[in-house]
């Protein structure tokens, strides 16, 4: 079922969108967590380094499939909120094929240099090779990744965040019950768990794949869509190309902290892998609500209805800090028994890292959320700029203070580089937001002129 996001109460709108979306990036997240759990419960605590190693750089892959996503429904919902079927289609296909070519390039670089991004970061003779092969199966299993997250923007920009949400709730309850089943009974380790994610996740994509094809066969419009179209291909990438950027970035720093961390052994590598998943849950919702709040901008902007991206902002704010309380609450007074969900001892040097990084980041999730927040709205507005600005600075802060702070406090310093980027990078985006054309007096069709001039003059240069 298609919804538009245009007309209705937006709080009521933007919640029922948005709610199915952060049910789906938990369920999305348990593939890499019952690959952690299974690894660090069933195999060995150095299986759960190797897991938690490997998952750095595979965030680097999913940076270039989250921005085919983010690029396509932008483009597309701006699309269908002014009702231009065809283009919608032809902006589809065109997201299809150029991630397909993109996809095919990441694969070939991965499987040359997947031994050496490995000892880039230091990675510890004792999981280097299961570190290795954990990642190689991965990259066998890239193409499913990057459908998956195109299909599940394309289910977004028609409004429907229910059935990726059915998708991913069956996907990923299989995985945990597949991931047990390789490693205890067929004794595969590390190999094992990545099967089961490879075999998971190549179904929820083929499925996912099909219903969108269908969902597009019932949108109807007067003119034939073309296959392919450069003109859309470069309205996507200006919105793509950024977030690619950004989450490449993203991804790199926390290679590089990755790194810093591997000097402090197999344990610290350990507790960090336990609770960077358990961070990575809440951070990965609140980006992919942000990602709904996009859509919502996107699609209001596109029918020419700036009031309802400042209702939307509020009621995402709302929504995000509500969630926080919860989640909040849990890693702080819980923590020690989330932790024990992937180690195999409830005691040692391991377990006191893991609950030590949740105690220092959890506080604040509710900076980190409206930053997240008000990201949305810059990405759905075009004003890609703004975004990575805020975005980088969180970055380089962390990167630099986690490198500065670790040589004067040791691995607290490392955890306290997280809640000074994220305050800073907070303060920017909303900021930014308030500077945004929902609060002056412009019309939507003024704003997208001046946005698109903007991004075009710069993509020239």
């Amino acid at each position: 079922m298609n919804k538009d996001l245009t007309v209705g109460k937006s709080s009521t709108v933007l919640w029922k969108f948005c709610l199915p979306l952060f049910g789906s990036i938990i369920f999305q997240q348990l593939y890499n967590i019952a690959d952690s759990f299974v690894a660090g419960k069933f195999v060995s605590e150095n299986a759960l380094a190797a897991v938690g190693n490997s998952y750095e750089i595979t965030l680097i892959f999913i940076a270039f499939a989250f921005g085919c996503n983010i690029g396509c429904s932008v483009v597309v919902s701006e699309l269908f909120g002014a009702g231009k079927h065809g283009e919608l289609k032809t902006a589809v296909y065109t997201t299809l094929i150029a991630g397909g070519v993109l996809c095919a390039l990441l694969m070939a670089v991965g499987a040359i240099f997947c031994s050496d991004l490995l000892h880039l970061i230091n990675t510890p003779e004792e999981v280097l090779a299961d570190s290795a092969l954990y990642l190689k199966i991965y990259i066998l299993g890239l193409p499913f990744v990057f459908y998956y997250n195109i299909a599940t923007g394309i289910f977004s920009v028609l409004g429907d965040s229910k059935t990726p949400f059915i998708f991913l709730a069956c996907s990923s309850v299989s995985n945990i019950g597949v991931d047990i089943l390789f490693v205890t009974a067929f004794k595969m380790g590390v190999a094992g768990v990545a099967w089961a994610t490879f075999l998971c996740q190549s179904i929820s994509c083929i499925l996912a794949m099909v219903v969108v094809f269908r969902r597009l066969m019932g949108i109807k419009c007067e003119e034939k869509p073309k296959a392919f179209s450069w003109e859309l291909f470069k309205k996507i990438a200006i919105i793509a190309v950024p977030s690619i950027l950004q989450q490449s970035f993203i991804s790199i720093g926390n290679i590089i902290i990755q790194s810093i961390i591997n000097s402090f052994g197999a344990a610290v590598m350990a507790g960090y892998s336990a609770s960077i998943k358990l961070n990575n849950l809440v951070i990965t919702s609140f980006t992919t609500l942000g990602n709904g709040i996009s859509n919502f901008t996107a699609q209001n902007l596109g029918a020419g209805k700036l009031p309802r991206v400042k209702e939307g902002f509020n009621a995402g704010l709302k929504l995000v800090w509500l969630l926080c309380l919860p989640l909040v609450a849990a890693y702080l007074f819980a923590g020690k028994y989330l932790v024990y969900i992937f180690l195999d001892s409830p005691d040692g040097p391991a377990m006191t890292v893991g609950v030590e990084i949740l105690r220092i980041l959890s506080p604040f999730y509710f900076i980190v959320s409206a930053k997240l927040t008000a990201d949305g709205i810059l990405r759905g507005a075009g004003m890609m700029k703004k975004f990575m600005a805020a975005t980088f600075t969180d970055l380089i802060l962390r990167v630099v203070l986690a490198k500065v702070l670790s040589g004067l406090f040791g691995t607290v310093g490392i955890w306290l580089a997280w809640p000074i980027g994220w305050t800073v990078s907070m303060i920017m985006s909303i900021a930014f937001y308030r500077s945004g054309a929902w609060n002056k007096k412009m019309s939507s069709e003024a704003f997208w002129e001046k946005e698109t001039a903007k991004q075009l003059e710069a993509a020239v240069k």
